[in-house]
């Protein structure tokens, strides 16, 4: 019995984690993209752009007491653990009519979080239809412009998802609903670490590149 353990742990066991961690790549080298282009928030404001950013978005809307849970939801579960990644943003877009009220949702949040990436776009509602209509996600924005969901746009202005999520019907999933800590420490935290590989992946390629010529 003695030698069987030590034979698992020597032979069996890195070969069980080998196979476990070759599906782990594979999985990090297929997170899908499900919208091409999407319209860039640049457009409507003179501070923030997807260009070259790696961006989570929402859409908050102008009844902030309906989405202040869902904005500290993502703040907590999301932008705290990738703030110091590069390329990393928050956007959230909201119509003018809100800028007043949200600013104290903005000073509650800055009481315990560095909020350099954290972009507030404020702008018309036709012009928060164009940019969400661009993702071309399931659903439609509310008469506040608000949205549950926050979608991550990739630095070549691509929405990234799912196409094989089991809590779909078509197992296409655009966005991340964000009443649920669940969904997003489960599902979107997994998903913006897969692009985080491909980048790494993307630039150690380029390296070797250069290191041969």
């Amino acid at each position: 019995m003695k030698k069987f353990w030590v034979l698992f742990s020597l032979f069996i066991l890195p070969l069980i984690f080998y196979i476990f961690l070759s599906k782990g790549i594979y999985r990090y080298q297929n997170l899908p993209i499900l919208t091409n282009k999407v319209v860039n928030v640049e457009q409507y404001s003179q501070s923030t752009t997807f260009t070259n950013k790696l961006s989570v978005v929402c859409f908050p809307g102008e009844k902030n007491d309906l989405s202040k849970a869902n904005i500290f939801n993502l703040n907590e579960v999301i932008y705290k653990r990738y703030n110091q990644k590069p390329f990393f943003q928050m956007v959230a877009i909201m119509p003018i009519t809100a800028k007043k009220d949200f600013e104290k949702v903005k000073e509650q949040l800055g009481l315990y979080t560095d909020l350099k990436n954290w972009h507030f776009v404020f702008t018309s509602k036709d012009n928060i239809k164009k940019i969400y209509d661009s993702f071309k996600a399931p659903g439609t924005l509310d008469k506040n412009s608000q949205s549950p969901n926050a979608y991550i746009i990739d630095r070549k202005l691509r929405l990234r998802g799912r196409k094989d999520d089991k809590d779909t019907e078509d197992g296409k999933l655009y966005g991340y609903n964000m009443k649920s800590v669940a969904v997003l420490k489960n599902k979107m935290k997994d998903d913006i670490d897969i692009i985080y590989y491909q980048y790494k992946k993307s630039a150690e390629k380029e390296r070797r590149n250069k290191n041969n010529h």
